[in-house]
């Protein structure tokens, strides 16, 4: 232990320089600065003051330049994708693609118009990236489902979907998430890596959509006269398709109703409107015809064991 703080000591007095070895290195600086041309030096410093200067103004021009020549690639790029009619979706992924890669190459233009090393500040930028990418390993993961998302198209712009417990209706697929619109106007985020990996409900997909109502009527009522009566509502209705045609199932014999099954075939746009419709109309115009619905009872039966 001795030995070892001996050894420290000595170390510690060989950094610390003798008074006249101090006293020189002074007097060697003192000489340089009485011997140098301050006017050399102070026209130097003004030269490459306004040389670095020089570079930053053209490093702001090509900046708003570069800003004005993205804008107008991407001007040319939409005009494109609808003179091609590129689907909505696609185009709003390559559209953020390309925006992000010409941002790139315009930082590592004002990089190079300042002097740094570009192939330097690439691999700083990669190291960078690397490290980044790690710590944001989800972020690129919702990139590549949106990459997915985007070649298997299970959905597209206005499609109505369901997917990780939310629904909407698409309004846009970026390049980390989906942009959703709820019916009472509510924006809703999922990430893509979530919905590319998840079941996907599109209710927009098919031109065609089946409705299906399940009624309950009392025990005693004619089932016969309810299939009629519903069947001449939905065919007074000229949304309902007469092929396939419409057809009312007894569907179970429940303890205190009888439940009945009604199905039709609409156009995709008209499932709810009819399905809202037909409830009230069966509620408002079903009892006129003998048709009830019954409210759940229980019968109590009581005996007198005396």
């Amino acid at each position: 232990m001795l030995h070892i703080l001996q050894s420290n000591t000595d170390k510690l007095q060989n950094l610390i320089l003798p008074d006249s070895v101090q006293k020189a290195h002074l007097t060697e600086t003192v000489s340089k600065l009485s011997h140098m041309d301050y006017r050399q030096l102070l026209t130097e410093m003004v030269q490459e003051a306004g040389w670095i200067i020089f570079k930053i103004v053209i490093a702001f021009v090509i900046y708003f330049v570069g800003k004005q020549l993205i804008k107008w690639v991407i001007r040319l790029m939409d005009k494109a994708f609808l003179r091609h009619k590129v689907e909505t979706s696609l185009r709003t992924f390559l559209r953020s693609l390309v925006k992000v890669l010409l941002m790139v190459v315009l930082i590592l233009a004002i990089v190079q118009t300042l002097g740094i090393n570009a192939s330097s500040f690439l691999a700083l930028f990669a190291s960078a990236g690397l490290a980044i990418g790690m710590a944001l390993s989800g972020t690129l993961q919702n990139f590549a489902g949106g990459v997915v998302l985007l070649i298997l198209r299970p959905y597209k712009v206005g499609d109505y979907i369901e997917a990780q417990g939310q629904s909407g209706t698409v309004d846009e697929i970026g390049l980390f998430q989906t942009r959703l619109k709820t019916p009472d106007h509510q924006t809703i985020y999922v990430p893509n890596n979530s919905i590319a990996t998840s079941i996907i409900d599109n209710y927009s997909q098919s031109e065609l959509r089946r409705v299906e109502w399940v009624l309950s009527i009392s025990y005693g009522d004619d089932v016969d006269v309810a299939r009629r009566e519903i069947l001449a509502m939905l065919g007074e209705d000229k949304r309902v398709l007469p092929d396939p045609a419409a057809v009312v199932y007894v569907k179970t014999l429940n303890s205190s109703s009888v439940d009945l099954t009604i199905r039709a075939w609409v156009a995709n746009s008209d499932f709810w409107p009819l399905y809202y419709d037909m409830n009230e109309r069966m509620y408002k115009e079903l009892p006129a015809k003998g048709i009830n619905f019954p409210f759940p009872q229980m019968d109590v039966n009581i005996k007198n064991n005396k």
